[in-house]
């Protein structure tokens, strides 16, 4: 036998192999991840932004700050109004003291010319003028309330402006909120941003989720928490086996996507369908992947 036959030969018999091991798999598809931005949550300029594409972070950490120098400045410029309204706070109270203190001294005088009216020795003008003297300086401790009241509001809408500015403050450190990859980092330091402007994205690679596409037909070959393999390329001529798990099935069906599918297999029905699966480094977002049904 020639040697260009046996070639031929060995040929078939390895793209036949190659069919048939792709054939073994029940669906393909691509690996994906919840990707979120990350963005400034208040305007001025970056002093700081300590994260690079790649870098990995397994807790909430902060990363970066936006200048915050003016809501410093403004928050200290409140306190000390806070400070002169609160003086003016003791001033009134001192001042109902002193009313509370003749009231107290009217009472006396009250109890005392009472009894002198019912033994004839005081006028009816006397019990009518301690009486007054009592009512008026209860209206004065009233009036002086009522200001007390609008200088403690002043001190409540001034507490409030503090918080808010706080609030800022706050915001205006960069966090990466829990454990997450760096994919891409979108400012520098020194560069102005305004509120809502991306500052870089993150993705939890720690475990992908591989979608896939089944056809109506295979709907009862599995359920949801069902184990399945999956399989990823190796080499050229490997395929390496992970564990997955069938965590999502669409609820309807839609065409099949173009990018993995035959021309006669894009106008088929079929159900995307998504498979956790545990990344132990290998995987990345946009791999193909493939599953087979245990």
């Amino acid at each position: 036998m020639k040697l260009t036959t046996i070639i031929g030969i060995a040929i078939l018999f390895f793209v036949f192999g190659c069919n048939q091991n792709e054939t073994e798999s029940d669906a393909f598809g691509n690996f994906e991840a919840t990707e979120y931005m990350i963005s400034a949550e208040n305007s001025g300029k970056i002093l700081s932004l300590d994260i690079n594409e790649g870098d990995v972070f397994s807790e909430a950490t902060q990363v970066g700050l936006i200048d915050t120098t003016q809501l410093y400045l403004q928050r200290e410029q409140l306190k000390s109004q806070k400070r002169a309204v609160g003086s003016g706070v003791k001033n009134i109270l001192s001042r109902i003291a002193v009313y509370q203190e003749q009231i107290s001294i009217l009472k006396k005088d009250k109890t005392r010319i009472d009894k002198m009216f019912a033994d004839g020795a005081a006028t009816s003008k006397e019990v009518d003028d301690v009486n007054g003297g009592i009512l008026l300086t209860q209206k004065q401790i009233q009036a002086v309330r009522t200001e007390n009241a609008k200088v403690l509001g002043e001190l409540e809408s001034i507490d409030r402006k503090i918080e808010s500015l706080n609030d800022l403050i706050g915001k205006s450190k960069i966090y990466v909120p829990q454990s997450a990859t760096v994919l891409e980092k979108y400012h520098e330091e020194f560069e102005m941003v305004n509120v809502g402007t991306p500052l870089f994205k993150l993705a939890d690679l720690r475990t992908l989720d591989l979608r896939v596409y089944i056809s109506g037909n295979q709907l009862a070959s599995f359920k949801i928490g069902q184990e399945v393999d999956v399989l990823i390329d190796e080499n050229s001529n490997e395929n390496k086996t992970l564990a997955g798990k069938i965590i999502w099935v669409s609820s309807q069906s839609e065409f099949t996507p173009k990018i993995i599918q035959t021309k006669k297999e894009r106008v088929k029905l079929v159900y995307a369908l998504k498979v956790k699966v545990k990344n132990d480094g290998r995987l990345k977002i946009g791999m193909p992947g493939e599953i087979r049904f245990k």
